[in-house]
């Protein structure tokens, strides 16, 4: 089974940038989307799909919300992928969780079909 460890949340003003790096055990190259997804603090929030990339033809995917400020990446060297987030909004403020599925029939906008995730890493936007 493969692990995901998270890195890079922390506390940020609003309009500064982080860079958050998922770290696979295995190899990243064996995954057919790999994905971000956030988790807000408000209970009545469902988990929200921030981004994902395809194998298949490098296409990606990104929520309205993140659009232009945010770019996912993945480095196979590294088995590593990444979410770098700038221009960063209090409302961006939430737990970001890393995936990944072998099958490219999943769904970017919810999370379902992926089969590894990280623990997570928070974010918190604030001044």
């Amino acid at each position: 089974q493969v692990q995901f460890v998270e890195s890079g949340g922390g506390l940020v003003q609003p309009g500064g940038s982080l860079r958050l790096s998922c770290a696979a055990s295995g190899f990243t190259s064996d995954y057919a989307i790999i994905g971000w997804f956030r988790q807000a603090p408000e209970k009545e929030k469902a988990r929200e799909g921030v981004s994902c990339f395809s194998s298949n033809d490098g296409s990606t995917y990104y929520a309205d919300s993140v659009k232009g400020r945010f770019t996912i990446s993945r480095d196979n060297a590294k088995n590593t992928m990444y979410l770098q987030m700038n221009s960063l909004k209090p409302e961006d403020t939430a737990i970001y969780y890393c995936a990944a599925s072998r099958a490219f029939g999943v769904d970017c906008r919810t999370g379902l079909g992926f089969h590894s995730w990280g623990q997570g890493t928070q974010v918190t936007v604030s001044s």
